[in-house]
């Protein structure tokens, strides 16, 4: 992987890009920067938010100058990087096809899988948190094998429900919040990533792992019916 760039982004912000196209190398190049970045801040730095690529930084302009930022993050990168020390995994019941995931007859086709056999493997995974964005605390989960790689839909999807998993392009969406989507509708689960009144409003963080186990349509809709935004998961700490 080549150095990388250090790009300018708005009066405040440095851009950190490891690549400009997915790589499992530049992924945890950036989630091991970012956590090195919250764990120890730049003196001025005010904001760090890991992408599946890259680091954004903001730095508070009356306290420092981007100057001063830059060389303190081209020290920060000739030193060796550490991933985080302790990592989340989760066990999160689902349930698949029907009116949960739509999509799935269409996934397994472009998979060359039974439906049966693509939720099998999936179910099998253990999935990294990749990135959170596109809504607050929404994880982008991968990678899957190569005949995971299947375009997003022609057509947006006008709305799929909170807890909808979506697949495209190797990667898994655990949707946060209700959306529009282009992605191809699995199944759905009980689980928030992100739930605002509570004391812990986001509970993955980029680097977690988490496995999908598989659950009845039945059990599905009483957790959701609870509302527990751990929707039944299981959560535990690896050192």
């Amino acid at each position: 992987m080549n150095q990388p760039e250090l790009l300018a982004l708005g009066l405040d912000g440095v851009l950190i890009r490891f690549a400009t196209a997915y790589s499992d190398a530049a992924n945890s190049a950036a989630q091991h920067l970012a956590a090195a970045l919250t764990s120890d801040p730049i003196p001025g730095q005010t904001e760090i938010a890991p992408g599946l690529g890259s680091v954004l930084l903001r730095f508070d302009r009356l306290a420092t100058h981007r100057a001063d930022i830059l060389a303190a993050l081209q020290h920060r990168l000739a030193a060796p990087q550490t991933a985080p020390s302790a990592t989340q995994h989760w066990t999160i019941p689902a349930c698949f096809g029907g009116t949960a995931g739509a999509d799935l007859a269409e996934a397994a086709a472009l998979a060359g899988r039974t439906e049966e056999a693509l939720i099998s493997e999936l179910c099998a995974t253990d999935l990294r948190v990749l990135a959170l964005g596109f809504a607050p605390g929404q994880p982008y989960l991968g990678t899957l094998p190569e005949h995971w790689q299947m375009p997003r839909l022609p057509a947006l999807t006008p709305r799929v429900e909170a807890g909808t998993i979506t697949t495209a392009l190797r990667q898994i969406v655990l949707f946060a919040a209700p959306s529009p989507t282009g992605w191809r509708a699995l199944g759905r689960s009980a689980f928030r990533p992100f739930t605002a009144a509570t004391a812990e409003p986001f509970l993955l963080r980029p680097g977690d792992t988490l496995r999908f186990t598989p659950a009845s349509v039945e059990d599905i809709a009483g957790l959701i019916e609870k509302g527990d935004p751990l929707g039944g998961a299981v959560r535990s700490f690896l050192k």
